[in-house]
């Protein structure tokens, strides 16, 4: 908008000394009248023309009257830029634009500020004409957005707090509260699956300003979403089977149901976010992955056989970030002196492979302990929403197989 600005009063500049130059005239009459009418060109503050001779002869500058008829061809800016020279060269190169700093008379000081400025050759008359035009304003206005941005931010990360806070408290009070008690805790839980779901909308409508920070809790807070559901499914599976138990166990089957909710709009705010390269295939980022969590304990070595096919964006993040958890899980609890990870492509899926020569874990005291297995089972969910599986196989002897598939879109 600013250099369309410039251009545009050059031109009409041009328009308005037409009859003088365009009649061939050549003579000190017509340039002085010429002179006289780009003078007059000036709003008062900050617009004006200034006309230079191409041997930096200041011809024209309703600023600097006093100025006029001086040679500045070696003037610097504050900058130590050669300004006139630079312009000149600009003008006689087909004309175009230059950025440099100078006073800014409107503010009475004679302080520099950032400008911009457009200069053309005046054909014949041996002169180049210019105007220029202060951005500083627009320094202004950014430094705004980014504060106002910054705050929308804060008060994002905020609301997402408050998700993950009132979902504890919710699955707390329900799992302390006995049969007896389950009238209140429903009412209890009715208002807080309302809070939830206000809050959860707030969260949607809060993307598209939280976008930059939001890749870094998706993990966090999706898996802790998940554990809850888990847990509260298998509280409710533990319940004592006895007639009117369904009905008693109600609030807690619909708790889990709106967690699910929970997740699938949080699935929805982050997807088109990020979590890994879109640019790069997913063979070099888990690549990359293994060679920053590799240990001189736990070396790690991958591997990728196959031909693999086009991946949506979300299947190569679900991929990923089931790698990065199992790994994780791996180095932390596994005591192996090896692992692996291969991904192959067949003509029909993609299959991602990760084995480990360490202790191993009884499968059915995993799944059987609500407390225990939260990354297995947030792989699986996260698995199961791209249409994938995971298969787990674990003994003292072979340490552990975890083998995630997902089919071509």
């Amino acid at each position: 908008m600013k250099d369309a600005e410039l251009k545009n009063y050059v031109e009409f500049a041009m328009r308005a000394i037409s009859h003088l130059h365009e009649s061939g005239r050549t003579d000190a009459e017509a340039r002085e009248e010429a002179k006289a009418i780009l003078e007059k060109m000036d709003d008062g503050k900050d617009s004006y023309l200034f006309l230079y001779g191409l041997d930096g002869t200041l011809l024209v500058h309703p600023k600097q009257r006093e100025s006029v008829g001086e040679n500045m061809w070696n003037f610097q800016d504050p900058a130590g830029k050669l300004l006139i020279q630079d312009l000149i060269r600009i003008a006689r190169s087909g004309g175009g634009f230059e950025d440099y700093v100078w006073p800014k008379y409107s503010t009475g000081s004679l302080d520099p500020k950032p400008k911009r400025a457009y200069v053309i050759e005046v054909p014949n008359w041996g002169w180049m004409l210019g105007t220029g035009v202060y951005v500083d304003d627009i320094d202004d206005a950014l430094s705004e957005i980014d504060s106002r941005v910054s705050r929308n931010i804060e008060d994002t990360m905020l609301w997402i707090a408050g998700i993950a806070f009132l979902a504890t408290v919710v699955i707390f009070l329900g799992l302390l509260r006995n049969i007896r008690e389950r009238t209140v805790l429903d009412d209890r839980l009715s208002e807080a699956n309302s809070n939830l779901a206000a809050l959860t909308q707030r969260l949607i409508d809060a993307r598209a300003e939280e976008e930059k920070r939001i890749k870094y809790v998706h993990g966090g807070i999706q898996s802790m979403l998940t554990a809850i559901k888990v847990n509260i499914e298998a509280g409710v599976r533990a319940l004592p089977q006895t007639p009117g138990s369904e009905k008693e166990s109600a609030p807690f089957s619909s708790a889990a149901k709106q967690l699910g909710g929970v997740l699938g709009d949080l699935r929805k705010i982050v997807k088109g976010i990020f979590i890994i390269d879109p640019n790069l295939p997913l063979s070099d980022q888990l690549n990359k992955l293994t060679l920053d969590m590799s240990t001189v304990a736990t070396p790690i070595e991958f591997n990728t056989v196959g031909e693999i096919e086009y991946l949506p964006l979300e299947v190569k993040e679900t991929l990923f970030m089931s790698a990065k958890t199992a790994l994780e899980n791996i180095i932390k609890h596994a005591g192996a002196s090896r692992a692996s990870v291969l991904l192959e492509g067949t003509a029909s899926c993609v299959k991602m492979e990760i084995r480990d020569n360490g202790k191993g874990f009884d499968l059915r005291l995993v799944y059987s302990n609500p407390n225990s297995g939260i990354g297995l089972r947030s792989m699986k969910e996260d698995l199961k929403v791209v249409g994938g599986k995971l298969a787990v196989t674990s003994s003292p002897s072979d340490g552990t197989r975890l083998v995630a598939t997902v089919p071509y879109p």
